[in-house]
């Protein structure tokens, strides 16, 4: 299209546009006025600001539906791995509300927002401690395995439901279900959690419940489950980190979704392309007495991330356990650079027809494993996080579409922009927007060198920035310019549903 009179605020000039959601894929400009796209294609009218975006590529900013970082350390290294939107949705947080608060106090350089938290409202009806808007919330109180292990009472039931209404009611954007970490709840529980989100209309975010290559409780049996709860509720199941929950069995648990999928049910996948997961190192199966058989893997695979340390035996993962559970932990489940068919099975999940990719980004550690909140850049040394924190778009990028040729640019980029804004834009509004490049659409775009564009973070050098993102934009205000961070610029906005009652 032709661009309306100007000025503009911002005219992107002669770049690679790539915009999943029209199909466009060729050179033009994109012009920006308070916040939104006003013109893309030939745009004749001047900017008060413009970029030479001429040997460039420009897209849609990257949207990340699950990253547990969401500080504003955090949001700049995803800045430059090109996000824009950041959402906790795994997981979620309670109480919604002060979580929002707490973002827009203290000021967020990307678009943030959060599903309501399941395991919260268990750990408040069964154990009686009240949440708090923070993730590190559930690690604190890991030892009382009562919320973990026990199946909950109908009164215990009927308190998680309310404590999750509330959450929604606040704007919450679904439910997040992380249920490998509390594995005793029961299938009327979980029923009843599916049966609320299909009636609110949002979907929740899993964590299936078992991560093992054998039965019983191996993988299948997890997915098989959640096919259950998307056709006998209705909900909209979103599985997170389909790669990491799938380990050795991805490629039969590839072919049950892609059969569930096809008969109608509302299920969605999102994984990272990486062999190496995170989490904490209280989560209750790696105390499983046969974990080294149902995982194929050994304790030795599991990493501390402030110490490095790795464990020989349970004995030595228990004791550590009791200690410190809340501990962040690489587990290195699959070896995708010394074992081809690890990383055929990796393939399966990040190239799944449909499927998003997400980082499951965690937060940035100081060296005595407490989170990192400051304002310094770079990053301090030795802070430390997962490598996927850092380059999983541009790791993507670079591996499936530009080594590999496994996508076309324009495929590869669906999966980091159109896929993630179309999972939530039936439930979430604000999303609706967001993902494209088309007039009235939010002015959320990355701007990079497609030949340099890399991912440069490793496991012992994990706050190194990706490389290549030239000019970063946010609600049309940069915080990326020419390579460089923009040390200042806090332009992110809430994404959330509307509040009940507001």
């Amino acid at each position: 299209m032709t661009s309306t009179p100007g000025p503009f605020d911002l005219v992107i000039r002669g770049g690679r546009i790539v915009d999943p959601a029209s199909g466009r894929d060729g050179t033009g400009d994109v012009a920006v006025t308070a916040g939104k796209i006003a013109a893309v294609g030939t745009v004749a009218a001047e900017g008060r600001r413009e970029i030479d975006a001429r040997g460039l590529v420009v897209t849609p900013g990257f949207i990340d539906l699950h990253a547990h970082g969401q500080t504003v350390a955090a949001d700049r290294m995803q800045a430059f791995d090109g996000v824009t939107t950041t959402l906790e949705l795994e997981a979620g947080v309670l109480p919604v509300t002060l979580w929002y608060e707490n973002q827009a106090r203290k000021g967020r350089v990307l678009n943030y927002g959060t599903a309501a938290n399941w395991v919260f409202a268990r750990i408040a009806a069964m154990i009686g401690v009240e949440p708090e808007a923070d993730l590190a919330f559930m690690g604190r109180n890991s030892n009382d395995k009562r919320w973990i292990e026990n199946v909950a009472s109908d009164a215990e039931v009927k308190e998680i439901l309310t404590r999750l209404r509330q959450g929604l009611d606040e704007g919450g954007i679904g439910i997040g279900i992380l249920n490998a970490y509390a594995p005793g709840a029961g299938v009327k529980e979980m029923t009843s959690v599916c049966q609320l989100a299909a009636e609110r209309g949002v979907p929740t975010y899993t964590h299936v419940a078992y991560a093992s290559n054998v039965d019983p409780r191996s993988s299948i049996e997890a997915y098989i489950r959640l096919v259950g709860f998307a056709g006998a509720t209705g909900a909209h199941m979103h599985i997170c980190h389909f790669n990491s929950t799938s380990l050795q069995d991805v490629e039969q648990a590839a072919a049950l979704i892609r059969k569930a999928q096809d008969q109608g049910l509302n299920i969605t996948v999102e994984a990272y392309p990486y062999g190496t997961g995170s989490t904490v190192l209280g989560a209750t199966f790696f105390a499983d007495p046969q974990f080294k058989e149902r995982t194929g893997g050994t304790y030795e695979a599991i990493e501390m991330v402030d110490t490095g340390r790795t464990f020989h035996n349970r004995e030595e993962l228990l004791a550590a356990q009791a200690q410190d559970p809340g501990s962040l932990v690489l587990w290195h489940f699959l070896d995708v650079e010394a074992n081809p068919r690890h990383r055929d099975l990796l393939d399966v999940s990040i190239l799944y027809p449909g499927g998003a990719i997400a980082s499951d980004a965690m937060p940035w550690t100081n060296p005595d494993g407490s989170v990192y909140d400051g304002d310094a850049w770079p990053l301090p040394e030795g802070t430390s996080s997962h490598p996927r924190s850092s380059g999983t778009f541009t790791r993507f990028l670079r591996q499936y579409v530009r080594e590999r040729a496994m996508l076309s640019l324009i495929d590869g980029i669906a999966k980091c922009t159109l896929i993630p804004a179309d999972i939530l834009g039936p439930s979430t509004p604000a999303m609706r927007t967001k993902g494209r490049l088309a007039v009235g659409a939010d002015a959320d775009i990355a701007v990079f060198d497609w030949d340099s564009l890399t991912d440069r973070a490793a496991f012992k050098a994990m706050n190194r920035a990706a490389d290549g993102m030239r000019h970063v934009i946010v609600n049309g205000e940069a915080v990326i310019t020419d390579g460089a961070l923009v040390r200042e610029a806090r332009p992110g906005k809430p994404v959330r549903r509307p509040v009940k009652g507001a």
